[in-house]
């Protein structure tokens, strides 16, 4: 304060997740959480949840879990995991949920590198966890019994309902996530309490999430995956009703559970969005308001399908490093629904975030860079990948190649390891596959690079076709040549059953370019 010419005279006081939590036990305590396993169905009221937040904070003090203590997680959407979410941070202790669906090997070093002290396993996976010296303690979650673990319920039975939480400094961890790894080792994303509730607070806005209290809120997207996009400290903040699907993962029971408990609001990548829009018996789904497609780049074809089956899509744009949201792809307010310019903004990016920074580096095609409050600084204990991926004046390498149009509309071209550079220029692996999507047989399909000794590079396209469907290379390439340049088109168009997919559903480019390397190499031999 002694160095500012003249302070203004607000409170001082930290921004904490621990807010949250106590706002929704005060205004909203009958509102309903409901926890799916399987076919049960579990209702609390957030009121109900809050104790048992507290105790589960009391008995974490009690086994020697202290500020800045990392806690992992390897659950489902459940209500455990939830109060897990709400009391570790609360406490002054790290949240570190842990990807259930990456290698054991990948799994102990996430851990290790993290330094968790505690890690709580859902019963349903406990042959998923390895064994690790480096804990000091499990807790099992639900039934399956696992050596040596505490059990979580009786944590719960054994804590203090009347646990004050304490008030730290808000830079403080909050909660720790690790990125995929699809390059190289996984990388530690640390969160602060101060970004994680602006990230709420932003995310909230009416051009963003809009989440509010009269809302009921699925996140599919799981909470081991970058914060479950933030939704579960947003309906806490906003009192919104919540509906945690469980292991509930078919298109076919996730329908259902949208249709029965009336979700205005939903979250999940663009594979389950595509199984939903093309079931053959589709449940009521007029409840949505909204159902955010974030993770991968959606297709004119498929939001046309969206748009047909009632799915009112719109597209989520953020990354690990960012708390995760960047922007949400809603069409700027000048444009009206029927112009021609209406569905190019409804596939783009969207605009930024306020409080978020954004610039271009046009020395390798436009990556988009980006610092403020809710973007990263550093991965955790990585001092080389810091060094390509921050720069000295604060801003972070996204890898995203993008375009912002007048309006602040960021549209994503490709990812900086994704484009195909042949005879010394750019072909977006984005646009290509778009293009190959658009054909009415195509369900889905992704581009990657193989060398070519003539011009580079070279795109090699991986398509799966629809039920019934003989389409065929050709076919497909005099379809295409309609709407790229011709020197776009795939030297090797490959027809596949099902498409790699990663632990969260996307498609899995790293795996599919390593399959093109082979097929290339032999259709050459």
């Amino acid at each position: 304060m002694a160095n500012i010419p003249f302070p203004g005279l607000m409170n001082e006081r930290p921004l904490l997740l621990s807010e949250f939590v106590e706002r929704a036990e005060r205004f909203f305590p009958n509102q309903e959480v409901i926890s799916f396993r399987g076919h049960e169905r579990t209702v609390r009221t957030m009121g109900e949840t809050v104790e048992r937040v507290r105790r589960l904070a009391s008995s974490l003090q009690r086994l020697g879990v202290g500020i800045g203590d990392r806690v992992a997680t390897f659950s489902w959407n459940t209500q455990e995991h939830l109060e897990l979410y709400l009391a570790v941070p609360a406490m002054g202790a790290v949240l570190h949920p842990i990807n259930i669906r990456v290698h054991s090997e990948e799994i102990r070093f996430i851990v290790e590198h993290a330094g968790d002290k505690v890690a709580f396993i859902d019963g349903s996976l406990n042959d998923r966890f390895p064994e690790l010296d480096s804990l000091a303690c499990e807790v099992v979650i639900g039934s399956g019994g696992r050596a040596g673990a505490l059990d979580y319920e009786r944590l719960i039975a054994e804590g203090d309902p009347n646990f004050e939480f304490p008030v730290i400094p808000e830079n403080s961890a909050a909660g720790m996530c690790y990125t995929s790894g699809t390059t190289g080792t996984p990388k530690g994303v640390v969160y602060s309490h101060r970004s994680t509730v602006l990230h709420t607070l932003l995310q909230s806005l009416p051009d963003f999430y809009a989440i509010a209290e009269r809302d009921t809120v699925l996140p599919i997207v799981p909470m081991f995956h970058a914060n479950a996009w933030g939704l579960p400290y947003a309906c806490f903040m906003t009192g919104a009703r919540l509906v945690l699907p469980g292991e509930n993962s078919s298109p076919e029971r996730l329908a259902q559970i949208i249709a029965d408990e009336r979700v205005t609001f939903a979250a999940a990548v663009p594979t389950i969005w595509h199984g939903i829009a093309y079931l053959d018996d589709i449940p009521d789904l007029s409840s949505l308001r909204d159902v955010i497609a974030g993770g991968a780049p959606i297709s004119e074809a498929l939001m046309r399908r969206f748009d047909e089956v009632g799915l009112p899509a719109v597209i989520g744009f953020g990354m690990t490093e960012c708390n995760p949201l960047i922007g949400v792809g809603r069409p700027p307010a000048r444009l009206a629904p029927d112009s021609p310019e209406w569905m190019s903004a409804r596939l783009a990016q969207g605009r930024p975030f306020p409080l978020i920074g954004i610039r271009t580096d046009e020395s390798v095609g436009g990556e988009m860079m980006l610092t403020g409050n809710t973007i990263a600084s550093a991965y955790y204990d990585a001092p080389e990948q810091n060094q390509d991926r921050f720069t000295e004046d604060g801003w972070m390498r996204t890898g995203d190649i993008i375009t912002m149009d007048e309006d602040g509309v960021i549209r994503l071209v490709d990812r900086t390891k994704d484009l195909v550079k042949s005879g010394g220029e750019w072909i977006s692996s984005v646009e290509l596959e778009n293009a190959i999507v658009a054909h009415p047989d195509v369900r889905e399909a992704t581009v990657v690079a193989v060398p070519n000794a003539q011009w580079g590079e070279r795109p090699y396209a991986f398509v799966t076709r629809v039920e019934g469907s003989t389409l065929s290379g050709p076919e497909l390439s005099a379809f295409l040549e309609e709407s790229v340049p011709r020197w776009w088109l795939p030297d090797h168009i490959e027809f596949v059953p099902e498409i790699a997919k990663t632990s969260i559903g996307k498609l899995d480019k790293k795996a599919m370019r390593l399959k093109a390397a082979v097929l290339a190499r032999s259709v050459v031999g």
